[in-house]
């Protein structure tokens, strides 16, 4: 549930346009909702600023729809890892479901960028690295971040990174998805002042080990002011990038 959601309902009874009763059944799904197979956490979003996800990988098409309608009726719904099965039947239930193919995300609405905010930068370095770079994006995105993409600019070819330099350095904070050896936050943290979220992927050959490469390449950056997130988790560095690029 939404800070301005909790803010309606309060205003709602002060101006008599809703009852004391009718208030409470609103807000009895709160903090938590407890539909026997998951207890949905409406109130994370006040706490946190971040709705909780609905990570759909090991859910029936059915949970995910029902999680869905329940997070999209008391605000933001956000469902990770969707396939097109569960595209399916989210679409069912709720038609207004913006569905983004590239990040595997659904979303019940977009939020409008906040107007302090600065802009956050998310830089993959190949179109192997999409799929998680939209993760990061899109969550970022959905946040309220004004958000720009750069893609396709691993250290094979420095001067594709270098033709991209000036929004680079106009982020607040810079995303950056690399596979493989994982050396691109190193190359784009000595060139930007702003703090950088590395997000390694499973992409690679064997020697990759599913991202384990990348991940400790990431680890043992000799570069400053990098914070690393676990292999392909996209959405954790949106979030993460959301906290920092918070209001100015």
């Amino acid at each position: 549930m939404r800070p301005e959601r909790v803010r309606a309902v309060l205003e709602s009874i002060r101006s008599r346009r809703m009852t004391i009763a009718g208030a409470l059944s609103l807000l009895k799904q709160m903090p938590f909702e407890d539909r026997g197979f998951a207890k949905i956490d409406h109130h994370r979003h006040l706490r946190r600023g971040i709705p909780e996800a609905i990570y759909a990988a090991g859910k029936t098409p059915a949970q995910v729809a029902e999680l869905f309608v329940r997070q999209a009726r008391a605000g933001l719904a956000i469902a990770t890892r969707v396939s097109p099965a569960h595209v399916r039947a989210v679409k069912r239930r709720f038609p207004r479901a913006r569905h983004f193919a590239t990040a595997r995300m659904l979303a019940s609405s977009l939020t409008a960028p906040g107007a302090l905010r600065g802009t956050v930068c998310v830089v993959a370095a190949g179109t192997s690295d999409l799929p998680v770079a939209e993760e990061a994006a899109v969550t970022a995105s959905l946040l309220g971040n004004p958000v720009t993409r750069v893609t396709d600019v691993g250290v094979a070819g420095l001067h594709r990174l270098m033709a991209h330099r000036s929004s680079l350095l106009a982020a607040r904070v810079v995303i950056v998805v690399a596979g493989m050896e994982g050396a691109l936050p190193s190359v784009v943290g000595g060139i930007v002042a702003a703090p950088i979220v590395a997000v390694p992927t499973s992409v690679g050959y064997g020697a990759s080990y599913g991202g384990l490469a990348a991940l400790l390449a990431m680890l043992n950056s000799c570069a400053a002011g990098i914070g690393v997130v676990n292999i392909d988790n996209g959405f954790g560095a949106g979030c993460l990038a959301h906290l920092i690029n918070g209001p100015r």
